[in-house]
């Protein structure tokens, strides 16, 4: 079968063996916001052409293009949710040739009511669900907009969004910050000072203002900014979610090699355990939702 997950910026596609086994892969900077309306299709095509020539019949779609910019508008799935319900509420995608079929995202609510959302993502937890089983877990996938979930009882129980890594990108590139901040390598020691400065008082609105005056006063080179400024956001987002409490157990991190590692400094330097795995579990939870749908096509 052939597993896609389809985003805002970027399209990722796998060809994909039993229990999840890639067999080859491509990824493309041709998120959803490049295709024209009604483009969807050939678009698909074009990426996935040889894959199909070959027999691949199945393919499962996730991300952003089933969101109401995309090919179709998946529902959202509310939380808690399982491999089993996520792969009920697939929905049918016409497309000549194959068996299309879209994943729904997940939509749960803080304590104050206050409803959340995900795309993509979920696919990612049923990958992490298949390794960890029921135990109760804290999930961290980095991103644009960082989700963390918990998981239990083999679903994912619920989650919460973290706008860190938009913020960083407007505060350097249209606030005074970024007035500051020149180009340089990434600073560890800058970013771990950052993540420290997260636990003194004042708060974030106080803190990042402090980033000014720090580099005013000649107390923060100005090629570090951007790796204190992306410690000080991402210690923030940690204490808001470790609030909450932590499971038994590590923190569970998957995402790209450049924002694990950053996070991964960040558990480090609180102290926390934490486990890696490959960005790539997506195809992995594909292939377990896959299988689990009804399909025509053989």
């Amino acid at each position: 079968m052939i597993g896609i997950d389809w985003g805002t910026t970027s399209f990722r596609a796998y060809r994909l063996a039993a229990q999840g086994r890639v067999l080859d892969s491509l990824e493309r900077e041709a998120g959803i916001l490049t295709v024209p309306p009604g483009g969807f299709p050939d678009a698909l095509r074009a990426a996935i052409a040889p894959w199909l020539a070959e027999g691949d019949t199945r393919v499962l779609l996730c991300g952003m293009v089933g969101s109401r910019q995309g090919w179709q508008e998946a529902p959202y799935l509310p939380c808690p949710a399982g491999p089993a319900e996520i792969a009920a509420a697939v929905i049918p995608l016409a497309f000549e040739g194959a068996e299309c079929r879209l994943v729904p995202g997940l939509a749960a609510r803080d304590a104050g009511g206050v409803p959340d959302v995900m795309r993509g993502e979920e696919t990612k937890l049923v990958g992490l669900l298949a390794e960890l089983g029921d135990a109760p877990a804290l999930a961290c996938l980095p991103g644009t907009h960082s989700k963390w979930a918990r998981l239990g009882a083999g679903r994912v129980q619920g989650f919460a969004t973290q706008m860190t890594g938009e913020t960083r990108a407007v505060l350097l590139q249209h606030s005074i910050l970024g007035r500051l901040a020149e180009p340089g390598p990434a600073s560890d020691e800058a970013f771990r000072r950052g993540v420290r400065r997260a636990r003194d008082p004042g708060g974030l609105l106080h803190h990042l203002f402090g980033t000014r005056a720090l580099g005013l006063m000649g107390d923060l080179p100005a090629a570090e900014t951007a790796s204190y400024l992306s410690g000080l956001l991402i210690g923030h987002e940690m204490l808001a979610v470790l609030a909450e409490g932590l499971p038994d157990g590590p923190i569970h991190l998957a995402g790209s090699e450049t924002l694990a590692r950053a996070y991964a400094l960040a558990f480090e330097e609180h102290g926390l355990p934490h486990r890696r795995h490959a960005d790539d579990i997506a195809a992995r939870g594909l292939a377990l939702i896959a299988e689990s749908i009804p399909w025509s096509l053989p």
